[in-house]
């Protein structure tokens, strides 16, 4: 069942066990799902309360998306501290998942951006929490997965920018070992670094890829206009056209669609930070099952040879999607008691859905990134084992204390069962 937002400003739904926030659904996995239990829709939490423009800092209720937030201060000059490659994700869920970007490495996670919130408990009503407010339920409802309560309300800290472009640059690089190089020049100087690879790669091109880093523009620069109409796909495909012969043919052509090893580019920042939200119902084209999403992350110390490792499998079972990201994670520590970005190489993509051929791929690469020391993501999981979660988020029991005792969610009950 679902409420709408009457809710907040009455006593929660006392005809249901187990209750959950529910955002605008661009979690991956059943983290906002709530099987046999209540979905609280955030959605109609939709409002401005303040916003001082010569301080940056921004209070809006959880039900506003990232993308309302942008269409309203951008033109006055500020931007996002962290946004993840969506923009149509609500403040309540990137506080919930305490979201990463392009940008870890010099500004972390949402969570390290938000300065205070209310959240809503059956058990206190609605409490105000900050580092200094509350602090232990404030660190535990960053990551929190929406278990801590329903937040209502948040207060964020933008940044200022010039305008609204982007300076970028693309560059394509041959094999894993020169992704590293690429990637620990350029956190130096860019803000924003992330790359494209082609997951299908073998041999002493595994790894191979695109590497794009990017700085917000100067005020010379002329500002580029926004992209045009999305499109998109009308009906979910009958058959999945993500496959081992259209994922070959695209990465070969997407790895060489620029004649120049570097090119340098001046464009909008949509489609630097959003490139599928140009393309409605992108996920029909893995046909009726779906896919899933996997990203993990793997410490410093291991990085190279872990990653290394998961692309050799995911190679060999030629498997994977169009868009797989690398990214290196800065010394960044977020204050969330479950947040999942830590130091270390993150890699994320989509697997076709085949049934037990590909949730056995998934263990596999379960048991590289357990043996490392990594995590996997819980925002864009839905089969990971308990014993493993509880490995990644060794804080899990301390977490448990700050559950509001009416909530939970399909995937805490699946991860915490013994």
């Amino acid at each position: 069942m679902v409420y709408g937002p009457h809710w907040a400003d009455e006593l929660f739904p006392k005809d249901a066990h187990f209750l959950l926030p529910y955002g605008n659904g661009r979690s991956y996995g059943d983290s906002c799902l709530n099987d046999s239990g209540a979905l609280l829709d955030m959605r109609g939490l939709d409002r401005f309360l303040s916003f001082d423009h010569s301080t940056g800092i921004l209070r809006c209720e959880a039900g506003v998306l990232l993308a309302d937030i942008l269409a309203l201060v951008v033109p006055m000059g500020w931007f996002l501290p962290v946004t993840p490659g969506t923009r149509f994700v609500t403040v309540g869920g990137a506080i919930a998942n305490d979201v990463h970007g392009k940008n870890h490495h010099r500004t972390g996670t949402f969570g390290q951006h938000v300065q205070r919130l209310a959240l809503r408990r059956s058990d206190q009503g609605v409490v105000l929490c900050s580092v200094t407010e509350n602090a232990d339920l404030f660190h535990a409802t960053i990551a929190g997965l929406g278990l801590t309560g329903a937040i209502l309300w948040a207060e964020i800290q933008l940044r200022p920018i010039a305008n609204a472009a982007m300076d970028t640059e693309t560059i394509r690089f041959s094999n894993l070992d020169a992704f590293f190089d690429l990637s620990g020049e350029s956190d130096r100087d860019y803000e924003y670094t992330v790359a494209w690879i082609d997951c299908l790669a073998q041999g002493k091109f595994l790894g191979r890829g695109l590497f794009m880093r990017g700085n917000h523009a100067t005020p010379q620069e002329k500002l580029p206009a926004p992209p045009g109409k999305t499109r998109g796909f009308p009906v979910d495909m009958p058959f999945p056209l993500v496959n081992v012969w259209s994922l070959r043919a695209f990465n070969s052509l997407y790895y060489r669609k620029q004649f120049a090893k570097m090119r340098r580019t001046i464009t909008h920042y949509e489609p630097f930070f959003y490139p599928l939200d140009g393309v409605l119902h992108w996920n029909r084209l893995y046909g009726r099952r779906g896919f899933l999403q996997y990203q993990c992350v793997v410490p410093p110390e291991s990085a190279k040879e872990s990653i290394r490792a998961l692309l050799e499998i995911i190679a060999t079972a030629r498997s994977g999607s169009f868009l797989a990201v690398l990214k290196v994670f800065g010394n960044r520590f977020s204050p969330g008691l479950l947040s999942f970005p830590r130091p270390g190489a993150t890699l994320a993509l989509d697997f076709p859905n085949q049934g037990q051929h590909t949730l056995d791929l998934l263990d596999q690469l379960d048991t590289i990134v357990a043996s490392a020391g990594g995590a996997v993501y819980p925002a864009k999981d839905a089969r990971m084992s308990g014993e493993h979660f509880r490995q990644y988020f060794p804080r899990w029991e301390e977490f448990q204390r700050y559950i509001d005792p009416r909530f939970s969610s399909s995937f805490w009950r699946r991860v915490t069962r013994t």
